[in-house]
């Protein structure tokens, strides 16, 4: 069978075996707080790269110390957690796979405790915590309101981003992306329910851009121009008077134009009341949308759990890559089971697994 999920694509400089490719997972792992990996991420990355998908992206790795979602989270702000990556990234290679990293800052939704602690909020000082900072003073429901960013701190996080991608480079890291999703800084500046400054920074959607479109000049100046760069944008806000799908569209655009690669189309993370109608591959629409208005490659994520419908989307032209999570928590071997479920052969299963074929499963 001829399949558009396993067909290769190429960005750039970059070809990657399939379509089927591992979304940002926050794992809360780095337990000595000091953003360092551990033998957890070698071995959960790793098992992805094993069970046969394209491309194995890393959780939101923070820019800066006080970018962290929680003080166990992963960190690119120094050599040494440069060295720690360049390890699991090296296995992820020997497997075939592509290794791609989250560029992350949590700005005001920062500094908060794991989701399966039994507190909630923001974590105090005392307790392992830091002040937040944000477009605004506005806090998110629950949180600690963060202080404003400055100028001069607006140039600090570009800037971050920016050695951070150097160094996930210097680390082996064959794709980068930005993440100004899911209620973080970036999308914290872009929407108008979070930002409400009155500078350049903020007002008008160019305005509330900007500091997204920077962070893309910076990256891709620091990168080169060979390492393709994604952007993870949240479609809507699910609110009325928030960013909208719109917005997206013309964002997705300008973040093209100033050498971004992909759009990765998700939604929602900004407002902690929206009502979303969660569903099978209820972000998909978005991708598509994003993908028709803008003119730019997308992801899609969201609730894709089953071979033919991932076949299904690439296929249609509905998105040019899928992302899992969920699906591959459960089954890291997911990519290989798909392959065999839709009759499409592949070369990359471990030798060391022969004994035990994927057969054709019923999808």
């Amino acid at each position: 069978m001829t399949s558009a999920l396993f067909a290769p694509i190429t960005l750039r400089g970059l070809t990657v075996r399939n379509r089927l490719w591992v979304t940002p997972m926050c794992q809360y792992s780095a337990e000595q707080q000091d953003g360092m990996t551990t033998d957890w991420h070698l071995v959960h990355l790793g098992s992805f790269a094993r069970g046969g998908a394209g491309a194995v992206f890393t959780e939101a790795t923070a820019v800066l110390p006080e970018g962290r979602i929680s003080p166990q989270d992963l960190g690119l702000w120094n050599d040494a957690q440069r060295d720690g990556f360049a390890r699991i990234v090296s296995f992820i290679h020997s497997q075939g796979a592509a290794a791609g990293i989250q560029l992350a800052h949590a700005g005001r939704k920062a500094s908060t405790y794991r989701t399966w602690d039994e507190r909630r909020g923001t974590v105090p000082t005392d307790d392992g915590g830091w002040p937040t900072v944000g477009p605004s003073t506005i806090a998110f429901p629950g949180y600690e309101a963060p202080a404003a960013l400055t100028p001069e701190g607006i140039r600090e996080v570009s800037d971050a981003f920016a050695k951070a991608a150097v160094r996930a480079i210097e680390a082996g890291f064959d794709l980068l992306e930005i993440h100004a999703a899911h209620g973080y800084l970036l999308h914290q500046f872009l929407s108008p329910l979070s930002n409400a400054r009155t500078d350049s920074y903020g007002g008008n959607l160019a305005n509330r851009a900007r500091l997204l479109l920077e962070t893309i000049d910076a990256i891709r100046a620091a990168a080169g121009d060979d390492v393709p760069v994604s952007v993870r944008f949240s479609a809507t806000d699910w609110v009325d008077g928030g960013w909208t799908l719109e917005d997206t569209q013309t964002v997705a655009r300008w973040a093209a134009e100033h050498g971004a690669d992909l759009a990765d189309v998700s939604t929602g993370g900004n407002v902690a009341a929206a009502n979303i109608p969660v569903g099978p591959g209820y972000q998909v629409p978005f991708a598509t949308a994003v993908r028709t208005a803008a003119g730019v490659p997308t992801i899609a994520v969201g609730l894709i759990e089953e071979p033919r419908q991932a076949e299904q989307i690439v296929a249609t032209g509905l998105a040019d890559v899928v992302m899992l999570g969920r699906a591959l928590l459960r089954d890291p071997n997911f990519p290989l089971r798909a392959a065999a479920a839709l009759g499409v052969p592949v070369d990359y299963a471990p030798k060391q697994y022969h004994r035990a074929p994927m057969g054709r499963t019923t999808p």
